[in-house]
């Protein structure tokens, strides 16, 4: 399967994941709007995901799958298989201990994460119940990223991407059936979505137990001490613990930054972890269609093409990422720059969802917008070093990016409130983006292949025109006046977004770029 048939799938799995997610998010900001319970949730749901990306879908990923690639080309199915089984037993064992302390600790998590949430004591006293309730969640998901991490190695792309679909699905079922359920009980409703989280981190890990079952690579977890001994005794699982230990600290850094931001909007204004949240949800849409996707797809295939000694296809193979980015980024980038309050106006201002809280989420989500090509650009850079199984490179530029996003913080945040946090985050995400790209570069791995300054025009020109055309659909309707005519809201956004893939695609077939041919490299 080809490079971008494969990106294809990981995307096609991902926008299901993302409209299911955009939908949940639309339920939650109808039936509760942005208040000190909603902040109580999104902080309290925020622990064990802060968690999970430190453990699971960040150090553990980054170090397990080049080990993983590797290890399978050098020495065949049924070593690999082996090393499965004890990378298996010891982060099960790691994960017991976790979560324990992890429930017995959630009021000093809670402080840590946003100690602004005690001016609301009710929502202060939910987020530490929910912390607890929800804290288990990081251990479905830890074992859901390695299976993902195996299933990605062999090439079957399509469960782990169709995975998170089951979280939305299960959270949009506790919001719309469970929450009233909750509130006839005289229980609070927004508990119900707690309920939802865990029921889905189930569904998620039970999804890919088939998919492991017919490759015959389904963990054996064993629970004696001594098979923790023999597991830690293997060369390659602490090889997995020497890349760790670095990107640990690699992710720990971006993880401290959300702690700080969500921190600091504890202390703004009611609402404002919720605002940053309902942005985040939009932004995830073309980072997690473009970025992660294509990373997910790459990583495996760079670690491959390093452990060959092909030089030369791996410098293509981010090339080719990179363009791709270049060419789908951008014009997203420039719809949340010019478009966003009709986009969070159609999608949110329903039920309880007020006015002041679209014009709020419109701003953090184009201080989001500003970055959007650096955070997608760096889930197809920093690939680049962890198939090298280099990780100390972006470890340290995440950690120069973490001070200057801070000090960023602090210019920003006194004039633009939360907007200012998401600002700060879009202008370190580009300066990220360019350190990775500088490093490659300067390190031999990447060699930028001809035709990029002509490319690169040819984007701009076509955003420029999409830029106009935006400003000028954005002027023309009263999006916000358009409340309660919901249909004629959405067919006019369905409209204007069509018209703009329209113009965007058109320029550049216009100005000589062969679509086809690049996808096909």
């Amino acid at each position: 399967m080809s490079l971008f048939k494969s990106a294809s799938t990981v995307s096609l799995f991902t926008l299901l994941s993302r409209v299911s997610g955009l939908v949940r998010e639309l339920l939650i900001a109808s039936s509760f709007g942005a208040s000190a319970m909603t902040d109580a949730f999104n902080v309290a749901f925020r622990i064990p995901n802060l968690f999970r990306r430190l453990f699971a879908e960040g150090a553990f990923s980054q170090a397990f799958v080049p080990v993983l690639a590797a290890n399978k080309a050098q020495y065949g199915d049924a070593d690999t298989k082996r090393l499965i089984d004890r990378v298996a037993t010891l982060l099960t064992w790691i994960l017991l201990l976790t979560c324990a302390v992890g429930v017995a600790a959630a009021p000093l998590l809670v402080w840590a994460m946003a100690s602004g949430l005690q001016q609301e004591p009710r929502g202060y006293a939910a987020a530490v119940f929910m912390t607890r309730w929800m804290f288990p969640y990081i251990a479905f998901m830890s074992l859901v990223a390695l299976s993902s991490g195996v299933l990605n190695t062999w090439r079957r792309f399509a469960v782990p991407a169709a995975t998170p679909v089951l979280l939305n699905v299960s959270m949009i079922g506790a919001a719309w059936l469970g929450a009233p359920w909750f509130k006839s009980l005289g229980i609070e409703p927004v508990y119900a979505l707690g309920v939802g989280v865990m029921l889905g981190g189930v569904l998620q890990l039970g999804v890919q137990v088939p998919a492991l079952l017919r490759l015959g690579l389904l963990p054996n977890i064993r629970f004696t001490w001594s098979a923790v001994k023999d597991a830690w005794a293997d060369p390659a699982t602490k090889n997995i613990a020497r890349l760790m230990a670095p990107a640990l600290l690699g992710v720990s850094v971006a993880q401290i930054s959300l702690l700080i931001n969500t921190q600091i909007a504890s202390h703004l204004a009611p609402g404002s972890v919720s605002w940053l949240t309902y942005a985040d949800r939009l932004m995830e849409f073309p980072t997690a269609m473009l970025g992660v996707a294509i990373g997910v797809v790459l990583t495996p295939q760079l670690a491959a093409a390093k452990g060959a000694g092909d030089g030369a296809r791996y410098s293509a193979m981010l090339d080719w990422g990179l363009r791709i980015v270049v060419l789908l980024a951008m014009p997203c980038a420039v719809a949340l720059l010019t478009f966003s309050e009709p986009l969070v106006a159609t999608l949110y201002h329903y039920g309880a969802f007020t006015d002041r809280d679209v014009q709020q989420t419109t701003h953090a989500l184009m201080g989001y917008g500003a970055g959007l090509l650096g955070l997608v650009a760096i889930k197809v850079l920093a690939p680049g070093f962890y198939a090298s199984q280099n990780i100390k490179t972006p470890v340290k530029i995440a950690v120069v990016v973490l001070v200057i996003t801070q000090l960023l913080n602090l210019a920003l945040v006194p004039y633009f409130q939360h907007a200012g946090l998401a600002l700060a985050i879009g202008i370190g995400a580009l300066i990220n983006a360019l350190a990775l790209l500088i490093g490659l570069i300067r390190r031999g791995s990447y060699t930028p292949a001809p035709g990029w300054v002509l490319f690169g025009l040819r984007v701009f020109s076509a955003s420029a025109l999409l830029a106009v055309f935006l400003l000028w659909a954005a002027a023309a309707v009263n999006w916000i006046g358009l409340r309660h005519q919901y249909f004629e809201r959405i067919w006019l956004l369905a409209l204007v977004l069509c018209a703009s893939g329209a113009i965007y695609f058109v320029v550049l077939w216009m100005s000589g770029l062969k679509l086809r041919q690049l996808l096909k490299r």
